[in-house]
């Protein structure tokens, strides 16, 4: 009984290392949001504007390469200022290939938070919900069955976060290819369309304004992006209808 008390065995130290990652996560975020909200700003990005466009001008292969890690690392820490380096991505390289490093940066930092919820909580959490009954597992079920469409849909929709989007497939066991396609071509809409924004914050920075990051929420943005949420949905919608119809 003593042995047993003083040795529980390798499954617990195991489980909290799997859960390390997204606990750092967690915390890295926590710390972020009280101490970088500053640092990570248009105004900031608006005080050092001419010492960045000097430093891309001299490297420009060393600047992308370094924003790009910085870009992974606010995404995967779920750090303040995403949306300001989706701005400074357009500003430094402009709408093309800025979306391109945008978006590319963005799916790799949401593949780094996909693995560390899914290797604490994902796998776990989808054999419980999979060996549930009711409601809970007729949310799995519909899931499953619609993986492309959902994970479509919650990358379309602007008012699903971003770090939402990055969980939620990790906890009902979405696989890693589906996840990466569905990231990357699914935030294309909003990057390109931050993207842009950045690419005219020269003009923006000498009026002394701040750029319109509701721009998406304007009808002709906004509609086309629904459209695409439509479309998405459709074959969730095809589905509903068809097992409607056998019954």
């Amino acid at each position: 009984m003593t042995d047993i008390m003083q040795n529980p065995g390798p499954e617990a130290p195991s489980k909290w290392r799997k859960r390390a990652p997204i606990l750092i996560i967690a915390t890295a975020a926590i710390l972020g949001a009280v101490f970088l909200r500053d640092y990570l700003s248009f105004q900031a990005l608006a005080d050092n504007r001419e010492a960045l466009i000097a430093y891309r001008d001299e490297h420009y292969l060393l600047t992308v390469l370094t924003f790009m890690a910085a870009y992974i690392v606010i995404v995967a820490f779920s750090l303040p200022g995403a949306a300001i380096a989706t701005l400074t991505g357009g500003f430094l390289f402009a709408t093309f290939p800025g979306a391109l490093f945008n978006m590319t940066a963005a799916t790799i930092g949401a593949l780094c938070i996909f693995t560390a919820a899914r290797m604490g909580f994902g796998d776990r959490l989808a054999a419980k919900m999979e060996n549930s009954e009711g409601i809970v597992k007729k949310i799995k079920d519909g899931i499953d069955e619609n993986q492309w469409s959902v994970l479509f849909l919650i990358r379309l929709v602007p008012a699903v976060p971003f770090f939402v989007a990055n969980l939620v497939p990790a906890l009902v066991d979405v696989p890693y290819r589906r996840f990466i396609i569905s990231t990357f071509f699914g935030i294309i809409p909003g990057s390109v369309v931050y993207t842009s924004v950045g690419a005219g914050l020269g003009e923006v920075f000498a009026r002394g304004e701040t750029p319109n990051l509701g721009i998406i929420f304007e009808p002709h943005i906004l509609l086309p992006i629904l459209g695409l949420c439509a479309l998405a949905a459709l074959p969730i919608v095809l589905k509903a209808v068809r097992g409607k119809e056998g019954l």
